[in-house]
């Protein structure tokens, strides 16, 4: 067999990837002759943009007169979308958005500059949907699933599945 690839560590992004710079200056071109303050604006986002990643959640900050904070625990986020554009395909960039329940329609969490969006997306959901992170065995996937100590939540939604499934099934059994 070849070498196999190191598992993902989404705890060593903390920055995003040095080509996130050169598309922001390529896209503050576009702004013709306010090209200064929209180049000015994306550099220092990009020198003071870090990202966290623990058990827990994800944290995104930037900004220098105006910081800003986003802190998101995997249990609130409600979908994941990963974007590229065709400059972002070019230069192997990627966007993932990160959608709670908040009610706006714009995400509350944009993560850019990443070289490996699929590996990052995929460790979102699976921290999302409750996956441990050692349940990374080969199977239907179906039984790496496993519920936080205390989701009362879930172990009722299950306990509703059950008996919706017994009911099913002693209506299928009637002639």
């Amino acid at each position: 067999m070849g070498p196999s690839n190191p598992p993902f560590d989404p705890s060593k992004i903390t920055r995003p990837d040095s080509s996130l710079l050169t598309y922001y200056l390529l896209v503050s071109l576009l702004a013709g002759p306010g090209f200064p303050i929209a180049f000015l604006s994306l550099f220092f986002k990009y020198q003071t943009l870090r990202y966290h990643f623990d058990d827990e959640g994800i944290s995104m900050s930037w900004g220098i007169l105006f910081r800003r904070e986003i802190y998101l625990t995997y249990r609130r986020i409600q979908d994941i979308h990963l974007t590229r554009n065709i400059l972002q395909r070019w230069m192997g960039l990627a966007t993932i958005s990160v959608q709670t329940a908040s009610g706006s329609s714009s995400p509350e969490m944009s993560i850019e500059g990443l070289l490996e969006p699929d590996h990052l997306r995929d460790y979102l959901y699976r921290k999302m949907r409750g996956v441990r992170e050692h349940a990374d065995q080969p199977g239907d996937g179906s039984a790496n699933v496993a519920a936080e100590p205390g989701d009362e939540a879930l172990a009722l939604l299950r306990e509703i599945r059950d008996g919706l499934k017994q009911i099913l099934a002693a209506q299928e059994a009637r002639p």
